[in-house]
This record gives C-alpha cells, structure tokens and sequence, in this order.
C-alpha cells in the first residue's frame, strides 16, 4: 500500500502544474531562509576574483548541500550550476533560477561529454560553475571524474565550498540531503583552491582525488561546527 501511494505521489508530482507549484514553494521556502538566517563566510578571498568577475573558478560541493548552495554566490557576476536533467533535477533549476544562478542540464557521468562541453563554453566565456563531484547518484562523497576532466581541460582552480546551517533537516535519500529552516545561523565555507595540469599522471591525477575529497570533507565540518 505504502509503495503505491508514493507511486501515485511520484505520478502527480511530475505534471507540469504541479511541478510549477513545486518549484515556486522551494523558491519561496529558500528565500525565507535566505532572508531570515544571519550569514558568516569563512576564506571568502578564495573566491573573491570570481564575485569581480575575473578570473572564473569551478565551485565544488558535496551533493548533499545542494539546496544550500544558493546561498553561496553574493556576487552579480555570472554562476552555472551543472544539475541533472532528471525532472527532479529541472525542479531544483527553476528554484535556483530565482536567484540569479543558471543551469547546464546534465551530469559528468550520463552523457558527461555533452555536460562538459556544456561548462566549458560557461568558462570559456570567464564565467564560473558549480558541481557535485559526488552527484548525481553518488557514491556519497567520493569524487568522480567529471570535475577533474574539467579541471585539467579549463586550466582553473577548484575550490571547494560548503555551506552549513543551524536549522536544518535531513532527507533520507541517498546523499542525506540537507534542508535549511529559518531563523537560524549559516556560515559559508570557501576552501584552498586546487589545480590540476592538463598533462598530469594518473598518480597526479589520483593525488588530486584525494586532497580534493579531503578539503570538501574539511569545509564540511568546519561549515556545521561554525554555524
């Protein structure tokens, strides 16, 4: 009985209207929390180049902060996110849309050559990106490929970010996502900056996984123990 019924749930939140109203909740509900938590940044010089527009970074982030992540971008210069192109995706893209941040509809992993050249021609324009090294199905925090193809084609810096709030939920899904709640306390963490030389070893390159799965577990922790 319980499958069915989220069968039916699942069946209904995927019509258009429906979706639409989805899409304008989340965005309400980000803006309340927006507007109603008092906001810290940590290392935000790591990204200051890119608030002025000069020098494009990709922005990396563990998929479980997804919905938090519209809070990390106080800068009128140009943001992209990469998000799936699953409809569950598409309905975080019109929420974030709200907000100034625009979508390449993808992932690095299904279909990821159509996705990174998506991202390329974003940077290639000195605009920066974000993604989930872990998304979109995970394994939870384990760095795929898609982010350091990127790295070494675009030549730019990595730079891991993380956002933590006070009030919050999280999902049971497979990366635990977390949702902020209002009135509370969040603090924007910007990492130490990673490159990648587009001629680097495998060892290089396994290297690189590795510093670039421990900053992102570092922001995180420094993120949740701030706010």
């Amino acid at each position: 009985m319980a499958r069915t019924i989220a069968n039916h749930l699942k069946h209904w939140s995927r019509r258009p209207g429906v979706r639409r109203g989805i899409t304008a909740l989340t965005t309400a509900h980000i803006r309340l929390v927006k507007a109603t938590t008092t906001w810290t940044t940590i290392n935000g010089s790591a990204a200051e180049a890119a608030w002025a527009g000069r020098e494009p970074i990709i922005v990396a982030f563990w998929h479980e902060r997804l919905a938090l992540m519209p809070y990390c971008w106080p800068s009128t210069a140009p943001f992209h996110m990469l998000i799936s192109s699953h409809p569950d995706g598409q309905l975080i893209a019109g929420a974030v849309s709200a907000f100034g941040i625009s979508t390449v509809a993808g992932s690095t992993t299904r279909g990821g050559g159509m996705a990174l050249r998506g991202l390329i021609k974003k940077m290639s324009a000195g605009e920066s990106v974000g993604l989930t090294p872990d998304g979109p199905k995970g394994p939870r925090h384990e760095v795929g490929d898609g982010v350091l193809a990127l790295a070494r084609l675009t030549g730019a810096a990595i730079v891991p970010a993380a956002v933590g709030v006070t009030r919050n939920v999280r999902l049971k899904t497979w990366d635990k996502l977390i949702i902020g709640l209002p009135f509370g306390h969040g603090t924007m963490v910007w990492g130490a900056p990673i490159r990648i030389a587009k001629d680097a070893s495998d060892a290089e390159v396994a290297g690189t996984r590795a510093r670039l799965k421990a900053e992102l577990d570092r922001v995180c922790m420094v993120a949740d123990a701030a706010a």
